[in-house]
């Protein structure tokens, strides 16, 4: 981070369903080779260490565990990157399933930020394998500790507190009432969606103006990651549409139908400034809001690798 831009970007691996191992080392070595770009913001598509499309499978004990044990890797690959990073996989909770975002900084998990709305028409059927999100955060075991689960969740950073990041996932930004509407009025700068939005005539526009419009009306930044190559076709194809937007303004953009990762410099003094320049732009409310810091200092004498 200098002179107030950071560095964030959206990536698309090349995932195999069901296969969380080799999803993990995808998503590993996205994350090394965005280390080395300077990013300091990653999101990832929803889903993405089991892949979006395992349909029953989801019930299966065997693949929710292995799901688990690849994002400790994950977790510990991180350790010492000074990157905030959104991953998404399912998490099974006092005996329901929920499609979260893992948030994983220098070695630890932050928390879970769960969906809201679950699209259930048309070519989706999420309620049959998921539950919807809790809003208020509530705790989830983790190894030998506990860590906070639900939506209203805001990651601030901890040398440079303009940068608070709150996530929201896929379906939740299509609706009337998004919840990035009540993040950035609890004080969130950025917004994270990982995303698995499928392709269809003309969604591509629809879904860049859509991205680039609620960044405009909530004055915020807006890394968007979806799902690609890899997810199953029978039923759906997926074109891995990345968008990254800052107060309406698309920054960066990724092809279709390619594995990607698209990076921008996200300028968060600007955003500040427009939204204390706005008076109709309320100050923050945090009410009902848990925030969590992370740091992406540097650690002196840290080594810059890990194992994966």
């Amino acid at each position: 981070m200098r002179d107030g831009f950071i560095r964030v970007a959206a990536a698309t691996p090349k995932i195999k369903v069901a296969d969380p191992v080799y999803n993990r080392q995808e998503i590993c070595r996205i994350i090394e080779e965005a280390g080395k770009k300077g990013v300091e913001l990653l999101v990832f598509p929803e889903l993405c260490l089991s892949g979006y499309t395992c349909n029953d499978l989801f019930l299966q004990e065997v693949l929710l565990e292995q799901v688990k044990e690849e994002l400790k890797t994950v977790v510990s690959f991180t350790r010492n990157k000074h990157m905030l990073v959104f991953v998404g996989l399912p998490w099974e909770h006092e005996g329901k399933l929920y499609n979260v975002a893992a948030a994983i900084c220098n070695g630890g998990l932050l928390g879970l930020v769960t969906k809201t709305n679950l699209p259930n028409y048309s070519e989706f059927y999420e309620l049959r394998h998921f539950t919807p999100g809790m809003e208020a955060p509530v705790m989830t075991d983790w190894q030998d500790t506990q860590v906070s689960m639900g939506t209203n969740l805001l990651f601030t950073c901890k040398e440079y507190p303009k940068l608070t990041v709150a996530a929201e996932i896929c379906e939740d930004v299509w609706v009337p009432c998004p919840p990035s509407i009540r993040h950035t009025l609890a004080g969130a700068t950025v917004i994270a969606n990982c995303s698995a939005s499928d392709e269809v005539v003309g969604k591509d526009s629809y879904r860049r103006e859509l991205i680039c419009g609620q960044s405009a009306r909530l004055i915020c930044g807006y890394v968007y990651a979806n799902a690609g190559e890899g997810e199953s076709t029978q039923d759906l194809v997926f074109g891995g549409h990345n968008i990254i937007a800052e107060n309406g303004t698309r920054l960066a953009e990724s092809k279709r139908f390619a594995p990607e990762t698209v990076c921008a410099d996200m300028d968060l003094e600007r955003l500040n400034a427009e939204r204390r320049r706005t008076t109709t732009y309320p100050a923050p409310d945090r009410s009902g809001y848990q925030t969590i810091h992370f740091s992406l200092a540097p650690v002196a004498g840290a080594e810059n690798s890990s194992s994966c």
